[in-house]
């Protein structure tokens, strides 16, 4: 489990087939093989360690439902070590499991007040609610306003304090590009439970 309370971003160093090889400081230190750590939003096994760098394995599954088959040499990406039973949670709860990619539609605004808007496949509109909470790329981030969109599809505002912006991925997107969801897990309980109660 997670909290999308990003720690450091890090840095592609290789993506070789389904081995991907990523530089890092903060989430490296007291790291073990079959730790898990978040690559954007992705709970990924820690398959190998060096004293700048972790390696993990991606399977196809993540593979298709990520943004990480994209990633080259020299990006940056969030990083988050699995939450720690003794550690306060500061964000949501996370579980690490993508359920599909968005496409970053603008971030604009000031510096002190920037808005990010995202488009959601129609999969996964329903489950985005205003004031609600979405992880994008790993981000724990609360959703401002939620708007349809042609085809079934879902646009969502979120606001982005400076901090945000400085010490995420956030500095590098550029409209157009994928970014990874998850949404909030209650709600696919919860639409699970009444499906079969129906």
């Amino acid at each position: 489990m997670f909290t999308g309370i990003v720690e450091e971003t890090g840095t592609v160093r290789a993506l070789e087939g389904h081995r991907l090889v990523v530089e890092a400081r903060t989430v490296r230190e007291g790291a073990r093989a079959g730790d898990s750590i978040a690559v954007n939003g992705t709970c990924l096994t820690v398959t190998a360690l060096e004293p700048d760098a972790f390696t993990v394995e991606l399977s196809n599954e993540t593979l298709a439902r990520t943004n990480l088959g994209a990633l080259r040499a020299g990006a940056p990406v969030n990083l988050e070590r699995a939450l720690a039973a003794s550690a306060r949670l500061g964000g949501h709860i996370v579980q690490g499991h993508v359920d599909g990619t968005g496409t970053l539609l603008s971030l604009e605004g000031t510096p002190e007040a920037r808005v990010l808007t995202v488009e959601a496949p129609a999969s996964l509109g329903r489950y985005i609610v205003a004031k609600g909470f979405i992880a994008v790329d790993g981000m724990s981030l609360t959703v401002v306003e939620v708007r349809d969109a042609p085809g079934g599809a879902a646009r969502f505002t979120v606001a982005v304090i400076p901090y945000t912006f400085d010490h995420t991925v956030l500095h590098a997107r550029r409209a157009g590009d994928a970014v990874n969801l998850e949404v909030d897990i209650l709600a696919k309980y919860v639409e699970r439970l009444l499906a079969q109660q129906g």
